[in-house]
């Protein structure tokens, strides 16, 4: 089993119930700026989820991420090279000014008439913790996004689900973003890991 920082990730979850809207609060739109441009992501994926399964695959992709609305919403496009068939997706982070809150939303190739429910939340010490209420397979969920240990040409993503409304949580995928540097040789760009 992947390394998943599950200490981490449990307390960053007890702040935020802990926190509530105050996590939120000191938000601002520049948030994600980190992101902006292009990544190598590292996919660790639970083949089964809420099974009680152990059993993770891995794989690689792409993301590139830009601003829109002056800054206040953006956009990545991802390339997932899945064991199961390459797709695409999409993030749509939009940040209200009012509440200081930011929403997500994902979209998938495969699926491209369903935007998924938008988990909603914001960052604090650098660390940023999202939440929604849906569905896995007719049950009822609460998902939670929290994106750590951010650096200039580094990020982690990850997803856990709950069954019980937060007391416990399944984390079933994690994403490691490397920045990818490109120079140009001869009129062509070639991809280097930093």
């Amino acid at each position: 089993m992947p390394v998943i920082h599950r200490s981490v990730a449990e307390s960053i979850h007890s702040e935020a119930q802990a926190q509530g809207a105050q996590l939120a609060s000191i938000s601002t739109s520049h948030d994600f700026d980190f992101l902006i441009g292009k990544w190598v992501v590292h996919h660790r994926k639970l083949k089964h989820r809420l099974a009680h399964s152990d059993d993770w695959e891995m794989f690689s992709g792409t993301c590139e991420m830009r601003t829109l609305l002056d800054g206040s919403a953006n956009v990545d496009d991802n390339l997932l090279q899945a064991p199961e068939g390459m797709y695409c997706a999409a993030s749509l982070r939009a940040f209200d000014l009012a509440t200081k809150m930011w929403s997500i939303w994902w979209l998938d190739s495969r699926h491209p008439t369903q935007l998924d429910v938008p988990v909603v939340g914001g960052f604090r010490d650098g660390v940023g913790t999202f939440f929604a209420n849906d569905t896995w397979e007719g049950r009822p969920i609460r998902v939670r996004f929290i994106w750590f240990d951010i650096t200039q040409n580094s990020a982690r993503w990850q997803q856990a689900f709950s069954l019980d409304d937060g007391k416990t949580w399944e984390t079933n995928w994690i994403m490691d973003f490397t920045r990818a540097a490109y120079k140009r040789d001869a009129g062509t760009s070639t991809a280097e890991h930093h």
